[in-house]
């Protein structure tokens, strides 16, 4: 069986309830999902139609205390039913976690970086104050990793409760 994620996409934000879709192709195909950041791992299944190209749905909820020490989750998909000499069929797609992120986490909304911007005043426009410059700098942090350098046009997430 091939899998392909549609959702959530790489470096998505996900809140508690973990939203997962795609497609596959195979017989009856069982899928193992399991969300990790290498410490703590959550489990979950979806099952895949039968013959040709199928879609899958599945939701993944995550406990109230996961005890996560990292923003980072790594969402891995398996067949199950499939293997043989190519091995199981996995995807991993690399997340981040809203709720590790901000407390009360329920979604972001995208901020595009004008000419003359600080993450502090972003911080500043969005959240009404400077202390919330980590919260934007860690929603972000496939592509930022110094919160002094950011660029015009950029797309930034900016979480929200």
């Amino acid at each position: 069986m091939n899998i392909e994620i549609l959702q959530p996409q790489p470096f998505d934000i996900v809140g508690q309830t973990i939203m997962i879709a795609g497609n596959a192709v195979g017989f009856e195909g069982h899928l193992s999902i399991s969300v990790t950041e290498g410490h703590v791992e959550f489990n979950g299944a979806a099952t895949a139609g039968a013959i040709a190209l199928r879609q899958f749905q599945a939701t993944l909820d995550v406990p109230d205390n996961p005890n996560f020490q990292l923003d980072r989750l790594i969402l891995t998909v398996k067949d199950d039913s499939a293997g043989g000499e190519g091995g199981i069929p996995t995807v991993h797609v690399p997340i981040f976690y809203g709720p590790r992120i901000l407390p009360g986490y329920v979604g972001y909304r995208n901020y595009t970086v004008a000419p003359g911007d600080t993450l502090t005043a972003i911080s500043v426009s969005q959240y009404g104050n400077a202390g919330q410059v980590s919260v934007i700098q860690r929603a972000n942090a496939h592509f930022i990793s110094d919160p002094n350098v950011i660029f015009p046009g950029q797309e930034l997430r900016i979480p929200i409760v």
